[in-house]
Parts: structure tokens; sequence; C-alpha cells
């Protein structure tokens, strides 16, 4: 027998299959699994004494987390994993058409791969606990599940909610499972093998089993537009204009999920298997899939320790209840730590607790938490005006105004209220670490956490270190980061760290763009069409105007001339518009948006307000500078500060670079991130073009040393 499936037959008839791949913390489905399974199969038909089976999880706390990503990696053709696709068409099929019933007992995570498994069982029973969901997430990867588990989710829910769950990649939890039909029982895990037994019985028995009682509109919603063709066409021709506005056509995974279900729908199961199997050969191997896989891969590299151990952490605190510091808080609290909140009055302090509950009360209406969860988290936030309660706490995290006095004025006080081991953390954006620690009794104990917003959504953290900082205070940090559910860097101390540094000049080229008789949707446009998720006129309205005139002059002062700000921002301030916090920014908000209708609205006098002249609307007149040399000026300006940045020592590793820039920035994750982009374009390439905009725009395009001495020496980033 296997070495990952073990049979063991119990007195009343059910044969407990284990899955329990050797060697691995969790389950995924290897190339071995379908043989193996075969075997299984033949064993539970010969032997009269079986009636029935469980499939289930020799893991402790997951069922199959899907397919094994690095033998898909290793493949190199498309027909390769064409086959692979249609050996697993073929074990589902073994497993659905079995005579004796297999229900799957699946407590912890069923994704991917593991999900189509438990699709193709006769029944399933799902353990009541949180980390049990159901889901398919192949299409964050550039993929499409390719075991026929979308034909399976859409025959049990309807097409709409399967194409809601491919299309996303969201999981289903264990209460929804149920109400969705997914999911015949929903237990204790303790009772889970017993449950899933008795329910492989009563179906071989014959016993009927209850089905899922929908509500009349979903009932005449999906006669309308599920139980005929016309309505089936309407359904799939709305998806796919949907899925063109938020794929901007750069991944084609969605695309041919659609196919696929419009395909089963039409013509049945074994023309959508052809379309599955050709497009998950072709998906497998394509340039997108490939960049999605790197990326994922280097966020579990980040999941690992560093080898350093962290310092416990039983409390935080967190100055400044604004924005920043309240989402700060959230993810705090979210992560079952106690969190004390302290700004400089009440007023303050109850608009940063409203945001945490606010926030609170958004995960229990997304059924994220119950109402008693809810509570609980509440309860691990306190607040105070001063530093009372502060004493205690094992990092305090500063979330203060960008002011170089301020921060180093709130760390003294910070120092000599609290214990000799507390760790100061700064949430600065663009102050070097090292700066604000001058003025420390403790420097080892201070570090940079540079959280971006809003902290609630944003994935990333930046951990920043300086020369003096300890291994353990880094360690902690990191350790900090990861409980509140961040991807996390480390970065070395400088001016802007890495992600502010680099979006700097990005955002700046967009004003020089502007100058030269670009206009602001021209801009924004080019950059979404690039795949940015918001062009960078857009995210400057959110940054804020003054923010960012706030940091160029400090990065000036650091980096000379190449950081040269365009003449807009001081225009702009003049004027009064600091961006969506006054609503005064490039953009019209507030009631002069809501005059002008649904979309986002170019405010018309800000071109005056910059003293430029509005920019030409009429379609039949060509632009005045073309779309990929917009798209090229801004994305490389980025791209070229990266390679700074880890020429200078800033970055630890490329892998760190991309993250950072795709997590905290929005760069376009297909693309892989400014270092695999160079290697995928060509540093010789990338270094022409940066060298063109030299000769034409002077020393803000000086490339980076790294760059020209790649190109000398004919080297990569990757392997």
């Amino acid at each position: 027998m296997s070495s990952a499936l073990a049979i063991h037959v119990r007195p009343d008839g059910v044969a407990v299959i284990t899955y329990d791949v050797p060697g691995e913390p969790v389950n995924t489905l290897k190339a071995t699994f379908a043989p193996e399974l075969e075997q299984v199969f033949a064993e539970i038909e010969r032997d009269p004494a079986i009636k029935a089976a469980v499939l289930i999880s020799g893991k402790p706390s997951g069922f199959i987390a899907g397919a094994d990503i690095a033998m898909l990696e290793a493949v190199h053709t498309a027909a390769e994993a064409e086959a692979i696709c249609r050996t697993g068409h073929a074990a589902m099929a073994r497993l659905a058409g079995l005579r004796k019933p297999v229900v799957a007992a699946v407590h912890g995570a069923a994704l991917g791969g593991g999900f189509e498994v438990a699709l193709a069982c006769h029944g399933r029973v799902l353990s009541d606990d949180k980390k049990t969901v159901l889901g398919l997430p192949e299409v964050q990867l550039g993929l499409l599940p390719g075991a026929n588990g979308l034909q399976r989710l859409a025959e049990k829910v309807g097409l709409r909610v399967a194409l809601d769950h491919a299309l996303t990649g969201k999981s289903i939890r264990a209460a929804k499972a149920r109400t969705l039909g997914l999911a015949d029982d929903v237990v204790p895990a303790p009772i889970l093998l017993d449950v899933a037994a008795a329910l492989a019985l009563k179906l071989a028995g014959g016993s009927p089993r209850r089905a899922p009682r929908s509500k009349l509109p979903e009932r005449l919603s999906h006669l309308a537009l599920e139980a005929n063709p016309l309505g089936r066409r309407l359904l799939f021709r709305q998806v796919r204009a949907e899925l063109r506005k938020k794929t901007g056509g750069h991944y084609p995974a969605p695309e041919r999920i659609v196919s696929v279900l419009e395909t089963w729908a039409s013509k049945g199961l074994s023309a959508s298997r052809e379309v599955e199997a050709k497009a998950f050969g072709e998906l497998v191997v394509s340039s997108v899939a490939r960049r999605l896989i790197e990326v994922f891969f280097a966020q579990n590299a980040l999941k690992k320790a560093s080898g350093v151990a962290p310092r416990p952490i039983d409390k935080v605190a967190v100055l400044g209840a604004g924005l920043m510091g309240g989402g700060i808080a959230y993810v705090t609290a979210s992560a079952g730590l106690p969190v004390r909140l302290k700004d400089r009055d009440d007023a303050a302090l109850g608009r940063g607790f409203k945001y945490v509950a606010d926030l609170l009360d958004g995960d229990v209406k997304r059924k994220r938490l119950t109402r008693l969860e809810r509570d609980q988290k509440l309860a691990l936030l306190s607040g105070a005006v001063d530093y009372q309660g502060m004493r205690t706490a094992d990092v305090v995290i500063e979330a203060v105004f960008e002011d170089l006095e301020v921060k180093q004025s709130v760390l003294r006080e910070v120092e000599a209220m609290g214990k000799e081991s507390q760790i100061f953390a700064s949430n600065t954006s663009s102050i070097p670490i090292a700066k604000i620690a001058a003025a420390a009794r403790r420097p080892a104990n201070v570090v940079g956490m540079h959280y971006f917003s809003p902290v609630h959504k944003m994935p990333l953290l930046e951990v920043i270190k300086t020369e003096h900082t300890a291994p353990d205070v880094v360690a902690t940090a990191v350790a900090l980061g990861k409980k509140q559910g961040k991807t996390v860097i480390v970065v070395n101390d400088g001016t802007g760290f890495y992600t502010s540094r680099v979006l700097g000049p990005m955002m700046s080229e967009a004003c020089f763009l502007l100058t030269e008789g670009a206009s602001v949707e021209a801009i924004d446009g080019a950059m979404t069409a690039w795949g940015w998720p918001v062009g960078p006129i857009t995210l400057l309205d959110e940054v804020g105007i003054d923010v960012a005139a706030h940091v160029g002059p400090i990065m000036l002062a650091a980096f000379g001339e190449r950081m040269a700000p365009p003449p807009t921002m001081s225009k702009l301030l003049a004027a009064d518009r600091k961006g969506r916090k006054n609503e005064r920014g490039f953009y019209l908000y507030g009631a002069a948006a809501r005059k002008k209708g649904a979309g986002k609205h170019v405010d018309p006098t800000i071109y005056g307000a910059l003293g430029l002249a509005s920019p030409s609307t009429d379609a039949r007149k060509k632009p005045l500078i073309e779309v990929e040399e917009i798209q090229m000026r801004c994305s490389l300006q980025l791209v070229n500060e990266a390679l700074h940045c880890l020429g200078e020592g800033i970055l630890e590793s490329p892998r760190d670079g991309d993250i950072g820039a795709i997590f905290g920035l929005g760069f376009p994750p297909f693309r892989g991130g400014p270092f695999r982009y160079v290697d995928a374009t060509g540093a010789s390439e990338v270094l022409r073009r940066i060298e063109s905009y030299q000769q034409r725009f002077g020393a803000r395009w000086t490339p980076a040393t790294l760059l020209v001495k790649m190109v000398r020496e004919g080297t990569r980033f990757y392997p």
C-alpha cells in the first residue's frame, strides 16, 4: 500500500482512507496521488466486507491544500500540463463513479485540488473549526481548477455562485457550505470521522440525502438566468464584460474559467473537460502563471523564521489614534493581543475607538467574526490621553505626525515611562530611523514598522533596521507583523527606506508628464492599462498632496538633483489642494463628484491651478504623449530606483524588492515585480530606455550603477 494513502476497515464495514504525505506539514496532491488512489479503490471494490468509505486527512490541521505547486512549476510544455489535467479528470471520474460511496471528512483547508477531491466524493462532512474552509484559489496563481471542480461546484450551487468563487478564489466557511448544500453536515472535530462514517453507511443503504432548500428569489433567478439558453448567454456576457474591466486583459485564467463553465452549461461535462484540459495546459506554462507562482513561493519563503528568536509579545501600545494608529490597533486586536491606544484628548481617542469598532462590525457583517468574537476583540482595546498603562507594553508603535522633532519627543517620553526591554517602533514613511533613534537612550530597541494605508487592507509591512537595532528586536517586529496577518520584508535604514523611496520618482514623473501636456485621465488610464490598480495621480490624491510635498524636500536633501520635484507641488499647496482628505485634489470629491454622476471625474479647475492649459479632449487629435511613453516613464522610474536601493544595500535581496513593490505599492503581480521585470525585459533593453530618457530629461534619469554593471557583465537577478 502507498506511503501516502493508508486504509483501515472499521468493524461497521466503513473503510477509512487516510491521506498523509510523509515529511510534509500539509497534504498536497502529488503526481503519485492518482495511481495510489486507484490501488485503494481496487481494494475497496474487491473486499465484500467494505460497505462504504471515508476519506480523511492524517494531518492535524488540514485536509488537502491543493496540487503540489512545485510539481506544476517543473512542467516545461503545455502538453505535459495537459496530461496532468487529464490524469486528474480520470481519477476524479473514478472516485465519483465508485459503486461504494465515499464521504470526505474535512477538517481544515480543502483548497484547489483538495476541494475538487471533496466535490467528487459522494458526500461531505465538515468540522466546525474556523480553519475549515473550502475554495478554488487557482485563479490567484494564474491557473484554473484542473480536475472538473468547476463543473461539480456549478452542479451543486449554480453557475452564479460557482463563477463568483472561481473568479475570485475566495473561500467558503463550513456554515456557508452547509447552507449551499456543499456539506451534508457540520460537526465538532472530535466526532467528524464517526458522523462521516454514519453518512457513508446511510448512502450505502440507499437512503436519500437532504437537498438544500433555496429561497424563492434564488429559484426565480436560476430559472431566468441559468435554466434557459437565453438567460445563460446574458449571464456569461455580463460576467465577461465585468472581467474585462477588472483584469484589463492581463490575466487569461478568468476568461478560461468562464469558457469552461459556459461549455459545461451548454454542451455538457465531456465537452467542458476538453476545454479545461487545453486551457490548463496553456495556463501552467504562461508567463502570467510563472510570475504569480514565483510570487507565491517568495511569500512562503518570507513566512519562515529568520533563526533569531523574537522577544515575547503580551501587550502592544499605539501612539496616535488617527487612521494609521486606529488601523494598527485593529490588526493588533484582531491578532488577539491587548493594545493600548493613546492620543492627545478624549475626542481623538473616541474617533480611534469608533474606527476600530466599525472595522470589527464589518467583519461581523462579512461573517468573518461572530458577535461574541467581535466583543472579545474589542475588549482587548483600551485607551488613555497620557502614558498610563504604557509601561507594561512590550512594543510601542508610534503613528504621530511625520516630523522628526515630534517623533524624537515621543520616543523620549516613552523611554522615560517604559521598561528596559520595551521596543519602540516608528511608523514613519520617510524619516530615517537612525535620526529618530539619535534621541534614544536605548537605540538597540528602536526599529521601523512602516504600515500602509488603509492598514486593514494593505498586506505589506516594511520593517526597517538601523546598524544599532538589535537582531531580536528586528525578529520581534517581524513576528508581530506576521501575527497581524502581514507579509513582512526587512530593509536597511535610509531616507524613504524602500517603498516610499521608489514610489516618489514614479509620482513625480507623472507630474512632469502633466507639465508636458498629458492629461490626468491619460496618465492614470495608461498606468492602469499597464496593470497598476490605480494611476499615480489618483494615488497622489489618496496619499495626500501635502504629504508628498512634505516628503519631497527630504528626498531632495538625501539624493540631490536626481530627486528634484516637479514645479507643480508648490502651486497645488498654494491653492490649498491636499487631495481626497480636504476634497480638493486632481479629482472631484463629495458633492461636486456626486453632481457629475457615477465614476471618477477630474476637477476641471486643476489645470488652471497648475498654470497649465487644459489638454484637448478631441479624440480625433493625436495625443501629445503616447500611451507607451507614459507607461514606460512612470514604471521605469520606479524600477530604476528599486535598482538603486538594491545596489546601495537598502534591500537585502531582489525577492524582497519584488514582494515590497507588489504588496505595498501595487506593482502589477503578473509582471513579477521590478526585478523580475528587468530579467523578463532584459537589462540591456531597460538600460537603453533609461539612457534615452536621461539624454532628454537629465539627472532624474541617471541609471542605477547596478543596472550598468549587470549589462556589462551579462548577469540576471534570478537564475
